[in-house]
Formats: structure tokens, sequence, C-alpha cells
């Protein structure tokens, strides 16, 4: 397989999201704005949860794949950078797990 990256798909989203091509279904949810690209994702979010119970490694790949794409046109939408959220697990895999939630404001270990 050839090297390919979140961010290489971060790129091509924000070139066919901006595009306003009546055919790229990336165009489509950013016409839609973050409610529709939500939604979308909440939707691939119950379908890989569905496949990972059913223990059915296809349909789990298969919707990782639209769960990291959904989840990158929302970030797009708010102008996150993926990078910005790959910092952000960086820095908590400095401690544990359970010392990182419970430094959450309101939070415990229990979760």
């Amino acid at each position: 397989m050839a090297d390919f990256s979140l961010s290489d798909l971060e790129k091509i989203i924000a070139e066919r999201g901006r595009s306003g091509d009546a055919n790229s279904w990336t165009a489509k949810l950013f016409a839609g704005g973050p409610e529709k690209a939500a939604k979308k994702l909440g939707e691939e979010a119950v379908e890989t949860i569905i496949a990972a119970v059913a223990r059915d490694r296809k349909a789990l790949v298969s919707e990782s794949a639209d769960l990291l794409y959904h989840w990158l046109v929302v970030l797009a939408l708010a102008d996150v950078p993926a990078s910005e959220v790959l910092a952000e697990l960086q820095r908590r895999t400095a401690q544990s797990g359970i010392a990182e939630k419970a430094s959450r404001p309101g939070e415990d270990a229990a979760g």
C-alpha cells in the first residue's frame, strides 16, 4: 500500500469540500454545514460499533474508514486541523489514561 495519511485525506477533504462540485459528497456535506456532517459522523460511529460487536472485520474496516472521513469533515468545518487533535493525544500519552482523565475538570477516573 502506498503511503496515505490522515493529513493526505484532510487535504483532499478541504479541496473537495470547497469545490462546489454537485457530484461531490464532500462538497454536499460542507454545504449542509456542521449539523449535517456531525449527524453523518454519529451514524458512522454507530455503524462502526455494530461492526465491532458483530466481530465483522470487513465491515469494521469499511465503517472505520467512513468514521475517520466524516470526523475529518467535521473538523474541517470547525476549522480544527487534525494535527491539533493528534497533539492533544500525544500530550495525554505523557501520563496514564486514568491519571489524565482524573485531571480533567468534573471528571473522575471511574469514567
